[in-house]
């Protein structure tokens, strides 16, 4: 096989650590992971607009897109496409000019790279190469959705885009149900309605939120419950822009009563020792282990 061969452009000096501002001068070499707006134009940061001036080649997901946002800035870059179909082939390219001490920053057609796109394996393969991999934040639309969305934010899921098929998503759903976090999904407009029907059957009719177009002119934000929510979505139809959906997490457990966990604790210790009795019904009822060993200890008292 004919080793890749490198981008032409030369190599400059490094003037700056990787983490430095580049201040317009030439950045360390590395790859660096470029934030870009998810619709408003001017959610671009300063210091993305520096790296792009200056970068070697920029790895992108369409060139189009992204030599549009260029040219809004007058900004003129090497552009090599790097997406699902041909990241396999241009890996090593962008490995070469790693390699040869260039600039070479990764974008998105919009937010943060890594989400829902193949450059992982890119940031894996470099950083195993021993090249500083540099992360420039910016604009992500699971995040501004769920700031926006009135739902718990101190855990939450992302879990990409489900699957297109009904019963594969609903398989999807289940293996979500039980996580104790708020869940975030991107969805086509065409499959929305669908995928909030499955949602409420799968995860229960949660409080939830769909975000579109977030940033731009026509934002919108829809909340309630997921039931209700697919069911305007079906009489409306689908509608225009990039969706994500927000789900809340499950309602807490309710506790078990005095009653329900002597029960428990009466059939454990039929069967196992008293601190194994514990253990077992602490973990079914998510009492303290510590409570619920106190318990069974006076259980087993008036046992004798």
């Amino acid at each position: 096989m004919a080793r890749p061969k490198p981008f032409s452009k030369p190599s400059q000096a490094k003037t700056a650590e990787p983490s430095d501002p580049p201040g317009g001068s030439k950045p360390a070499a590395g790859l660096y992971l470029v934030a870009t707006p998810i619709g408003n134009l001017g959610d671009i940061t300063l210091r993305a607009l520096d790296l792009l001036r200056t970068a070697d080649v920029v790895a992108c997901e369409d060139s189009r897109v992204t030599g549009a946002l260029l040219a809004r800035f007058g900004i003129s870059a090497k552009l090599l496409p790097y997406h699902d179909h041909n990241a396999e082939k241009q890996r090593p390219r962008l490995l070469a000019a790693l390699a040869q001490g260039q600039v070479v920053a990764l974008v998105s057609d919009a937010g943060t790279p890594l989400v829902s796109d193949p450059g992982y394996k890119l940031v894996r393969d470099a950083t195993t190469a021993g090249h500083a991999v540099t992360a420039l934040p910016g604009a992500s639309a699971l995040l501004a959705a769920l700031g926006v969305a009135g739902l718990p934010t101190d855990r939450f899921l992302f879990a990409g885009f489900l699957d297109n098929r009904s019963k594969a998503r609903r398989a999807d759903l289940a293996t979500l149900a039980a996580v104790p976090a708020t869940l975030i999904f991107y969805e086509s407009a065409p499959r929305l309605a669908d995928s909030l029907a499955d949602m409420a059957a799968v995860l229960g009719d949660r409080a939830a939120a769909v975000a579109r177009e977030l940033t731009k002119l026509h934002e919108e934000v829809r909340r309630g419950g997921l039931a209700a929510l697919a069911e305007h979505y079906r009489v409306a139809g689908p509608p225009k822009g990039e969706i994500v959906i927000v789900v809340g997490p499950p309602a807490p457990a309710p506790r078990a009563s005095e009653a329900e966990i002597d029960a428990l604790l009466g059939q454990a210790l039929d069967r196992l020792s008293l601190h194994d009795a514990a253990v077992e019904v602490a973990d079914v009822t998510g009492e303290s282990r510590r409570a619920i060993y106190a318990r069974a200890l006076a259980l087993e008292r008036q046992r004798k």
